[in-house]
């Protein structure tokens, strides 16, 4: 019994290599011309997702995978994602709901003694 072997084209790996060595090069680009804050990180996480995006679609051949195990493996991650995204959002609004009832506190924590 012969088993069919799925042959990829050689080329789309080095089309991919060469995108990822360019939106290395944006990334680092962010730190060279200096942005800072919300954009500095927002530029760093979106060319982050879109190297891990080329490198499991292609590298790890996940382009040429079946639709439901695409979904099993991809799901997860995003799922974890989006509950993390709500947990941040209800832990800054239980923060700013203590600090309107009960007010700025005082209390400083003593350092522990050696």
């Amino acid at each position: 019994m012969a088993q069919e072997q799925q042959q990829h084209p050689l080329a789309i790996y080095f089309w991919i290599w060469g995108l990822l060595f360019v939106v290395s090069t944006l990334s680092y680009m962010v730190d060279y011309i200096g942005f800072q804050g919300y954009l500095r990180w927002t530029l760093i996480l979106v060319f982050m997702f879109i190297k891990a995006g080329f490198i499991i679609a292609i590298f790890m051949h996940m382009t040429w995978e079946r639709r439901a195990l695409q979904l099993a493996i991809l799901v997860p991650p995003v799922a974890i994602l989006v509950l993390i995204g709500l947990m941040s959002l209800e832990g800054d609004y239980t923060f700013l709901t203590r600090i309107e009832f009960f007010g700025e506190s005082s209390f400083v924590p003593e350092s522990p003694h050696h």
